[in-house]
């Protein structure tokens, strides 16, 4: 260990959380200054993203693992480095169609908690760009824009039965959700990539999301950086598989490119 990351883990901790010394300190000093020095340290140290695209990262991470007492940590050092109310709810709403609400419902109300407690007006202003008469379409044509034209109703293909969930994820991923503004589409795309790599299991989807991602600028080497920010929140086991993901997908960007 470089003999300032200590002292760096310090500082950058007291950035995010002024003032504050964890109960673990007394309780579990070890495990603390161990932690600290690698997710305060080490980690944040090992790259150049700004605070905001860290703490935003983590905070979509906390919610796919359903971390939802962390979330309620992080948050607090999200909003002291400049996240904003408006981004961490968007990134609770977006976890809606990837997560579900029965993850998602705990993250609502402790996010409401948090803004209350920071007396902050709720409700806050409306993100919304579609109506219930345009969602369909805009749906459809975000979708075509974030993962090609060749990607729109082909969710369940070969279901015949199943084509109406095909219309949902364009009508109320994509078309709710998406077309919001609060998070632009390159951030909500890495949002949408920290949620399933927490998650584990969808290979498949992360790749593709992260092919998504490449396409809006969010390469390769950005998307490992965030990987990495997560290791201390989702563990390594989770975050590997998530890095096979991202060398597929720039394997195949690579491909198509050639």
């Amino acid at each position: 260990m470089e003999p300032n990351i200590v002292e760096q883990a310090h500082a950058y901790r007291n950035r995010l959380f002024p003032g504050f010394d964890s109960p673990f300190s007394v309780t579990d000093p070890e495990f603390q200054e161990r932690f600290d020095a690698f997710a305060f340290g080490e980690v944040p140290a090992s790259d150049n993203l700004d605070d905001k695209t860290r703490l935003t990262a983590i905070l979509a991470a906390l919610v796919g693992c359903r971390g939802l007492e962390a979330f309620q940590a992080m948050a607090k050092g999200a909003f002291n480095v400049g996240v904003t109310p408006v981004e961490v709810k968007e990134i609770v709403y977006q976890a809606v169609p990837y997560l579900g609400l029965g993850c998602a419902l705990p993250f609502l109300h402790a996010t409401n908690e948090l803004l209350e407690h920071r007396l902050v007006s709720l409700p806050l202003e409306g993100q919304a760009t579609t109506t219930m008469d345009t969602r369909v379409e805009a749906g459809a044509k975000k979708k075509a824009e974030l993962f090609g034209a060749d990607a729109v109703g082909t969710v369940a293909s070969g279901y015949a039965d199943a084509a109406r969930i095909d219309g949902w994820v364009e009508s109320h991923c994509f078309g709710d959700c998406y077309t919001r503004t609060g998070l632009d589409d390159a951030r909500r795309e890495m949002v949408a990539f920290c949620f399933l790599a927490a998650q584990g299991g969808h290979d498949e989807q992360l790749t593709g999301h992260a092919r998504a991602n490449m396409r809006l600028g969010n390469d390769a080497g950005f998307l490992v950086s965030v990987l990495a920010q997560c290791v201390p929140y989702i563990g390594y086991p989770l975050v590997l598989d998530a890095l096979r993901c991202v060398e597929s997908a720039a394997a195949a960007s690579e491909d198509a490119e050639a």
